[in-house]
């Protein structure tokens, strides 16, 4: 059944798709920009069109927290299944201490080149702890953590250095006889802490007494969806001083917008503008990093709907080409596309679209995360309250150009 309701979901997605093409193209043909009443019909379009990947991604997470449930009953027993909820359970209801850590349960080092943890990635064929299951609705909230980067798991906090690249050895024509000049690469490091992150959220008593609720699932969704917020504004955006230090505050320019465009790309018939903007961005990154699993693009939504107007020059042909596997991402030149909201939107000196290689920024998440209950916050409502904890810090390692950016125009 689900299978069909996707099909029939990416059919309508496809119809879509194709009435916005449509629309775009018929202004093109005429030579002109989008009307105010065209402008609010394409970007309604784009908003079904993202609605029904939203709903088919659902369906799919869905479909794999089914088949976790199961195999979890399969491979340990109905008891043992029950048993952990119920530890759970009885935490929550103040049957034991006032705190509940959830940690990593498996190696130090992920490397996380598919999106939310999806079949693709090995979802469907080991079970979903809790700790998992809290990090797919963390990732899930972050496009940076869709995006591929590389996580540390550290079981404790202690400052630890890794290595950065700041620039690769250079080779040079050397006449018969001549002296090989010496070309090293530089290295610095940089210093990955743990800067803590807290979300509170209450529920009911009758929620906790209800045997019938998946509180797993509940606790999962709503400490990972605030923890994957908070986070995600700093993985972009962080200074590195009191915070993480984010992509954009680290990435270089790889196109600058002209002046007088307020911050766009501008039309494709005048040459170096439109899609040519973002074929220089894609090759201001060079081949090994365009060729990582982890390369693609990331940019908010705003930007999106203005990108897949975009022709190229040559063939008059859209630069976004739409998924054609219902929960696979979109492509642009052939690259995936992520969306993430704290991307800065389209404007002057803004920083756009980011492309390059995910993996060579570095998440450093310590400790797991931590649950503390209270009675007594919300006493007279009869609520109780939990907060989770969570400590991360993050940083790009690789300084020579693998993450670049398109800045908008100056003026």
């Amino acid at each position: 059944m689900s299978s069909e309701l996707i099909k029939t979901l990416h059919e309508n997605r496809q119809r879509t798709w194709n009435e916005a093409k449509a629309l775009a193209d018929r202004v093109d043909a005429e030579k002109r920009g989008f009307s105010g009443e065209e402008e609010r019909q394409w970007l309604r379009l784009m908003t079904d069109i993202d609605e029904y990947d939203q709903r088919i991604q659902q369906i799919q997470t869905d479909e794999r927290s089914a088949q976790n449930a199961a195999a979890m009953l399969d491979g340990y027993g109905r008891a043992g299944g029950v048993i952990r909820n119920e530890e759970l359970r009885s935490w929550a209801r103040g049957q034991g201490g006032r705190q509940f850590e959830i940690r990593h349960p498996g190696g130090p080092v992920d490397f996380r080149t598919l999106s939310k943890l999806s079949a693709g990635a090995g979802g469907s064929v080991v079970p979903q702890g809790f700790y998992n299951r809290l990090m797919a609705h963390l990732i899930e909230s972050s496009g940076v953590m869709q995006a591929g980067v590389t996580v540390l798991n550290t079981t404790s906090g202690e400052t630890i250095p890794v290595p950065k690249t700041t620039a690769h050895s250079s080779g040079a024509l050397v006449a018969e006889a001549g002296t090989i000049a010496t070309s090293d690469p530089a290295f610095g490091s940089v210093d990955l802490g743990a800067y803590k992150y807290g979300a509170k959220f209450q529920v009911s008593t009758e929620l906790l007494t209800d045997t019938g609720v998946d509180l797993e699932g509940y606790f999962a969704m709503q400490a990972g969806r605030a923890l994957g917020n908070a986070f995600g504004v700093h993985a972009l955006t962080g200074t590195g001083s009191a915070q993480p230090r984010g992509i954009l505050t680290d990435s270089t320019a790889g196109a600058t917008g002209a002046t007088g465009l307020s911050g766009g790309f501008g039309a494709q018939e005048t040459a170096d503008r439109g899609a040519d903007y973002l074929i220089s961005l894609f090759y201001s990154v060079i081949a090994p990093y365009r060729m990582s699993a982890s390369c693609r693009w990331m940019m908010a939504d705003g930007t999106a709907a203005t990108i897949r107007k975009i022709k190229d020059a040559t063939n008059g042909q859209y630069v976004w080409q739409p998924s054609t596997i219902a929960g696979q991402p979109d492509l642009l030149l052939n690259k995936p596309v992520v969306i993430d909201p704290n991307v800065p939107a389209i404007g002057l000196s803004a920083k756009s679209v980011l492309f390059g290689d995910f993996s060579q920024y570095f998440v450093r998440i310590a400790g797991g995360v931590r649950f503390e209950r209270s009675d007594d916050f919300a006493f007279d409502s009869d609520l109780v309250t939990f907060r989770a904890l969570m400590r991360a810090d993050a940083a790009m390692v690789d300084l020579t150009g693998a993450i670049k950016h398109f800045v908008g125009g100056a003026s």
